[in-house]
């Protein structure tokens, strides 16, 4: 008799644990997968220790990472690099890897690192997020040429969605570059298992993305002479009551030319990336004013030109607190959502 009442097993079919509870004949054992019994043929089974021995374990299990105190995030390394030609900033990623039971090297966690290859020092606020929710966050400073270590997340958290968020400001002050600056990053798992297998091709201990390459001018304001608009024939409303004049605001805004206007097939590729960033300009400054609590733009996919554009737009944007460019059970990864803060 191959199995014995008591035995575990496996079904072959499902791959299920299973429990042998009878014997029917020489060929047939009753089984009990979680409280459900039924017949199966011996030749459907196996013992478990197959199962334990043939299974590539790939990636080590998810485990509830326990609950850190300030007091027990070790402090922040810094080290200088050498000085080098002015390359930007970057966000470093090192992979730590381990030896499993079965020999095989697997990633447990990333190390995350900021690079300034900058002559220039910054003071900066770090953010990270998962299913867009804040989970960690740093603010310090980081001089010209000076890696600076942030901290590690588990390798497994990288199927809750991380995203890297990131606002500049220069530690000397220059009235001719912006006040501030923000730069974001969000991977997809699938991207940084490819980057892991080819650094681990190379040689390669670490993977970079960069965030920024020069930090940007400012940006200046038209100023508006009221008195010169009223003669004009605008009409001027008290602050107060600005609100109730306003077209109404949405929290959804779909880009899509064919949305917008009748007359896109007249026009070139230029004037629709131009009207379509106009009009996200003006449902922009409505979710403001109306205080809206965040604003969805779908821009589709394409070739990312739109996408890329409004991002710009919202690096720049101090009511921004952030955005995110995220599966969207409904848009895909078509549409930004944006985040407000007053």
């Amino acid at each position: 008799m191959k199995f014995e009442v008591g035995d575990k097993v496996v079904i072959r079919i499902t791959n299920e644990d299973a429990e042998v509870v009878d014997i029917i004949n020489d060929k047939m054992v009753m089984v009990d997968v979680r409280g459900v019994k039924f017949p199966a043929y011996n030749d459907q089974l196996d013992f478990p220790y197959f199962k334990q021995f043939s299974k590539q374990k790939l990636v080590p299990e998810k485990k509830p990472a326990p609950k850190t105190f300030i007091d027990q995030v070790p402090k922040e390394k810094i080290r200088q690099m050498p000085k080098r030609e002015a390359n930007g900033v970057w966000i470093t990623f090192i992979p730590k890897f381990e030896q499993d039971d079965f020999g095989d090297d697997v990633v447990t966690l990333l190390k995350i690192h900021l690079h300034n290859q900058n002559d220039e020092g910054y003071a900066f606020t770090y953010d990270l997020k998962y299913f867009g929710q804040a989970d960690f966050e740093l603010k310090n400073q980081v001089m010209g040429h000076q890696d600076f270590y942030l901290h590690d997340i588990p390798f497994s958290n990288l199927n809750d969605s991380p995203s890297y968020h990131f606002e500049f400001s220069l530690l000397t002050p220059d009235k001719h570059k912006a006040p501030y600056f923000e730069a974001s990053l969000k991977l997809k798992p699938k991207q940084i298992f490819q980057k892991i297998q080819e650094i681990q091709e190379k040689g390669e201990p670490t993977f970079s993305y960069q965030l920024f390459k020069d930090y940007p001018l400012k940006v200046e304001e038209e100023k508006m002479e009221l008195g010169k608009l009223a003669a004009a024939g605008f009409k001027m409303y008290e602050a107060s009551k600005a609100k109730q004049h306003l077209p109404p605001a949405r929290t959804v805004v779909d880009l899509h030319i064919e949305k917008l206007t009748d007359g896109w097939k007249s026009m070139s590729n230029a004037e629709i990336l131009q009207f379509q960033v106009d009009q996200f300009e003006k449902y922009y400054e409505l979710a403001l004013a109306h205080y809206q609590p965040m604003l969805t733009v779908i821009h589709g996919l394409g070739s990312g030109r739109l996408r890329d554009e409004i991002h710009d737009i919202l690096r720049h944007r101090k009511p921004v607190k952030y955005f995110v460019n995220q599966y969207h059970p409904s848009y895909g990864y078509g549409a930004t959502e944006i985040y407000f803060q007053y």
